[in-house]
């Protein structure tokens, strides 16, 4: 099992976990617009590493980032297998040619 696949499992134990016993319950228990707060500020975060050109800060926020997205598509019951579907269909075209076909 991979790093991702084990931690979205993790995430969906949490759903029905004491909110006492760990951080992702404790949030999840806070409801999805918490959730989609902490993704913005980690997004925030990942934004101002970058620009500082600071590789080590942003490994470590970019890992924030995508552990707080998977929370909030958890919070909203969103299955990240959907995310991956959405992803492979947009890979038989261009970006451009995406973009304008929304």
């Amino acid at each position: 099992m991979d790093t991702l696949t084990k931690l979205i499992a993790t995430i969906e134990a949490r759903k029905t976990a004491d909110p006492e016993s760990s951080w992702t319950a404790k949030l999840l228990a806070k409801g999805p617009e918490k959730c989609a707060e902490k993704f913005g500020e980690e997004a925030v975060e990942a934004i101002i590493e970058a620009v500082k050109d600071d590789k080590a800060a942003l490994t470590t926020e970019a890992a924030d980032v995508v552990y707080h997205l998977l929370v909030m598509l958890a919070a909203r019951d969103v299955d990240f297998t959907d995310v991956l579907v959405e992803l492979d269909r947009r890979t038989v075209q261009s970006g451009i040619d995406e973009k304008a076909n929304r």
